[in-house]
């Protein structure tokens, strides 16, 4: 008698092109999670330094200050009032357009409350 064991269904070539195409799809989402670190991006090309935000900004505000103080609209303590304001602006602009956090005025220091 003679008796044949059937092979289970594990051992079988479907479960083994499973098992590749398992193994192949695993080795993709690897590649693509770290793709930033595999394949970098190139460096940006340096751009020339264009006129600083700041001083652009200040100009800008200070010029219509002026126009104001000129026209008479304002006397000139509102316009050293004015003029604190706009640099105040100015530089939180000056600050998010280079990406950095809002902070506090020069000058000032955080409260310590404990």
């Amino acid at each position: 008698m003679d008796r044949r064991i059937a092979p289970a269904a594990l051992d079988g070539s479907a479960a083994r092109v499973a098992a590749a195409v398992l193994a192949v799809a695993v080795a993709g989402l690897a590649v693509w999670v770290h793709r930033h670190e595999l394949f970098p991006e190139p460096a940006a090309e340096t751009v020339e330094a264009g006129p600083d935000p700041f001083e652009a900004c200040m100009a800008s505000r200070s010029a219509d200050i002026d126009r104001m103080l000129a026209e008479k609209s304002i006397d000139a303590e509102r316009a050293g009032l004015f003029r604190a304001r706009a640099e105040a602006m100015c530089r939180a602009e000056a600050d998010k357009a280079a990406g950095k956090a809002p902070g506090l005025p020069p000058g000032l220091r955080p409260t310590q409350n404990f």
